[in-house]
């Protein structure tokens, strides 16, 4: 009898201890990879949660499996589909429009600059204009890389971008600054992209290393050249409706959890750009430095309407002076 109740209690604790583990549902757009920056993220946040901290179970949803990312944010306002979810920037500026802030044209120097501002008082700022939407940034995340143009033909200098018919995302943000650049911004599908290069539609497109070769459009482009015109910060958020499900330790692990997912992150970003470099330099496309003064002066100009247009002018002075503060 006795051993019966041990055996009784022993269970009915471990149904306990299985009910009360925390479920975090985290939602991103890529494929299930450790190629993806958004997945590796994803599974560095599963990682140290499961494996560090007390009663959490994290089920990652890649692949927009929960929807598009719209749909997923629109979603976790109601405290519905996932808790957690890692992005672009751009989507989550549906939000709160000053968050496309950070999108703007040649606004990053280099990743010490972005590490600097979005860890200092502009990414506070940036936070708290999105938690009354319905969200809360749990990380600052490193993309793999700028984006730069992959073109059929070969890019000399700033001059020789005028008149090219680019694929853009169909943004005001990349319509306005690939126009600027003296490009001729052709907005796309992605789906669309291989064939249009194929048949001659586009001249090139513009996108980091690492997707330019992931997708193989190293097949249909020769010249990858380094405009570094866009670098779009990676955020991690998790909804408001989550996070006050959570008691103090709780939450406390779930901060410790995606800061490093966001170390993690980092860390790897210049590598994994170099390493994108060198594969589609061995794929066989020439990759080419050229002087990006005139790229930054052309652009300036939308930067500056840009940022009046989401009355964010404020913090783009407060990024620009960042980049003087070195």
């Amino acid at each position: 009898m006795k051993s019966i109740l041990v055996a009784g209690c022993a269970i009915s604790l471990a149904l306990t201890g299985t009910a009360s583990a925390v479920e975090v549902k985290v939602s991103h757009s890529s494929q299930a990879s450790l190629s993806s920056e958004l997945h590796t993220a994803a599974w560095a946040f599963q990682n140290y949660l499961e494996d560090f901290a007390t009663d959490f179970n994290v089920t990652i949803y890649p692949n927009n499996q929960l929807g598009q990312e719209r749909e997923v944010y629109e979603a976790m306002q109601l405290g519905s589909g996932a808790d957690c979810a890692i992005s672009g920037t751009a989507i989550l500026g549906n939000f709160d429009a000053k968050l496309g802030v950070v999108d703007l044209p040649y606004l990053w120097r280099d990743y010490d600059h972005v590490h600097r501002v979005l860890d200092g008082e502009v990414g506070d700022a940036l936070a708290e204009g999105l938690r009354d939407s319905g969200f809360e940034i749990v990380a600052w995340l490193d993309s793999w890389g700028y984006r730069n143009v992959a073109t059929t033909k070969p890019i000399n200098s700033a001059e020789d971008l005028k008149g090219l018919k680019i694929r853009t995302i169909p943004t005001n943000t990349y319509v306005k600054t690939v126009n600027a650049m003296g490009a001729n911004a052709t907005p796309m599908a992605f789906g669309e992209i291989y064939t249009a290069m194929e048949t001659g539609v586009l001249d090139g497109l513009e996108h980091s290393a690492a997707l330019v070769y992931s997708t193989k459009f190293y097949e249909v482009t020769d010249y990858y050249t380094l405009t570094r015109h866009f670098f779009g910060p990676v955020v991690f958020v998790c909804s408001n409706a989550f996070m006050s499900r959570l008691d103090d330790s709780q939450k406390e692990q779930v901060m410790e959890a995606a800061a490093f997912a966001g170390d993690l992150e980092r860390a790897l970003a210049p590598v994994r750009e170099q390493d994108a470099l060198a594969a589609l330099a061995d794929a066989g496309m020439t990759i080419g430095e050229i002087d990006i003064t005139p790229l930054r002066e052309a652009t300036k100009p939308v930067q500056d309407e840009l940022a009046a247009e989401i009355g964010a002018t404020d913090i783009l002075e407060q990024i620009r002076s960042a980049a003087e503060a070195r």
